[in-house]
């Protein structure tokens, strides 16, 4: 298979695809995990040190075990801290003597989806420059080479026990419970947590446990199929229900490997990441701790969001959709919160990683220290109506070289002139291209965003 654009493996967010076929056949994991150690070992000057965790997805055992194989044929010394959440990986790689984290999640995606993705000990995830190697070692690897991965007994070592699992757990919840929410009490708060029957599933009860709250836990009964099925952040609709009958203060939605955290208020309103960041940007402000006057978010995040900063003196910085790109302005410009419309909040004073727990902890921190509801802190950004229309595409050309979608988009752009925004992308994981319009009537911009989507349809789609 040719290297090219259309073939790459990595995307924003590492490998990602159905388990069981390629790149997430048996084989091709295994070259993977000989590729990672080979390249690391390289740099490093030494045999590796690897921790590798999962979310609740039935392949993801099996990918884990053909990952070691590889990894420990290379020479590298691997263990297993079983299920956790992704951004409870990178702090394990960071506070451990580990060279390098591995997770093996799809997220927010179905179960018979999955995927991989490595951090270096800063949380950082792999280099481009690393990436390219690796990609290009299982694009052109022979069957030999895949054979030989499989048969080895390698120089390496495994340790898999479920004892260290659950050290590695519990020393996370303690960093989570002692460091991060230091001073944050919730005694007397009625909360209702969604673990999406994903990764989050023992960590989050836990972790908010501790700090006191009274809770209501829901979709935490993983079985392999059912991580992300009608819960979790992409369904907020169940918990929406249970915070209304129940009166409780507030819900929580985690994603399956829970590294972005969306919220639900008293009334049943969803409380989105760009809230969450304008509600973050008032406590960080208050506290001292807003580096710069800025807040990194994307280009897909709302222009309310920029309209309430720019009342308070903060600028809004837009990167590229995906956290890696969050984070490299960060870095970058040396602000101290970032995120995602969809959850993903990045505090690089903390943590590299996104991290849906630590997300949690300093919502519910705001909404302890200004004494009013997350209802409340939330409607202080006014929305403006946003429409995303999804279209499957078989293959992902530069969308200017298409004459009729070119041409629709800058008479769209023209239309929206100082009234909305445009914007138009390719998904980094998956075979989609996403139309995004803002504007101030609703059904005007879902007209255009579908007369569009259909012009991209007609030229490129599946």
């Amino acid at each position: 298979m040719p290297v090219g654009d259309a073939q790459r493996l990595f995307g924003t967010d590492g490998i990602r695809g159905v388990a069981g076929e390629f790149p997430l056949d048996e084989q091709t994991v295994v070259r993977f995990g000989r590729s990672l150690v080979s390249n690391l070992a390289e740099d490093l000057g030494h045999a590796p040190r690897i921790v590798i965790g999962r979310d609740t997805r039935e392949s993801g055992p099996s990918i884990e075990r053909a990952l070691q194989r590889g990894a420990m044929a290379a020479g590298a010394a691997v263990e297993s801290a079983g299920v956790m959440t992704t951004p409870g990986i990178a702090y394990i790689t960071r506070v451990t003597p580990f060279d390098a984290g591995v997770v093996i999640s799809a997220s927010h995606n179905p179960y018979r989806d999955n995927g991989i993705k490595v951090f270096s000990p800063s949380g950082k995830k792999l280099a481009d420059a690393m990436e390219r190697r690796i990609e290009a070692h299982l694009l052109s690897a022979t069957t030999d080479d895949g054979a030989g991965a499989d048969q080895a007994a390698g120089t390496g070592s495994a340790g898999a026990s479920e004892e260290k699992a659950a050290e590695y757990r519990e020393r996370y919840i303690e960093y989570l419970v002692y460091e991060v929410a230091r001073g944050l009490s919730l005694e007397g708060m009625k909360l209702a947590i969604d673990c999406a029957n994903g990764a989050a599933f023992q960590l989050a009860p836990a972790v908010l446990n501790r700090l006191g709250a009274q809770l209501q836990v829901f979709s935490d009964k993983p079985d392999g199929r059912n991580i992300n099925e009608g819960c979790g952040s992409l369904h907020l609709e169940g918990l929406q229900a249970e915070v209304v009958s129940r009166k409780l203060d507030l819900g929580i939605a985690f994603d399956g490997d829970a590294d972005r955290a969306l919220f639900v208020d008293a009334t049943g309103q969803i409380v989105d990441g760009d809230a969450s960041l304008l509600i973050l940007a008032d406590l960080f402000r208050k506290n001292g701790w807003l580096a710069g006057d800025a807040v990194v978010a994307t280009v897909m995040s709302n222009i309310g969001l920029e309209i309430a900063l720019r009342e308070r003196g903060i600028d809004l910085i837009r990167a590229q959709v995906g956290d890696r790109f969050v984070l490299e302005d960060l870095l970058l410009r040396g602000a101290s919160l970032g995120g995602e419309q969809s959850g993903h909040i990045i505090f690089p004073r903390i943590s590299l990683a996104g991290d849906g727990l630590i997300t949690a902890i300093e919502v519910l921190r705001a909404v302890r220290e200004s004494g009013r509801t997350l209802g409340q802190l939330a409607r202080q950004m006014t929305r403006y109506p946003q429409v995303l229309v999804n279209v499957r595409v078989r293959t992902k050309p530069k969308l200017e070289t298409l004459a009729e979608v070119n041409a629709e988009m800058k008479r769209l752009a023209s239309e929206l002139e100082g009234r909305g925004r445009l914007l138009v992308r390719y998904s980094g994981t998956e075979n989609l291209a996403r139309v995004m319009i803002e504007g101030e009537d609703h059904r005007t911009i879902e007209d255009q965003a579908h007369r569009l989507a259909s012009l991209i349809k007609q030229a490129i789609g599946e």
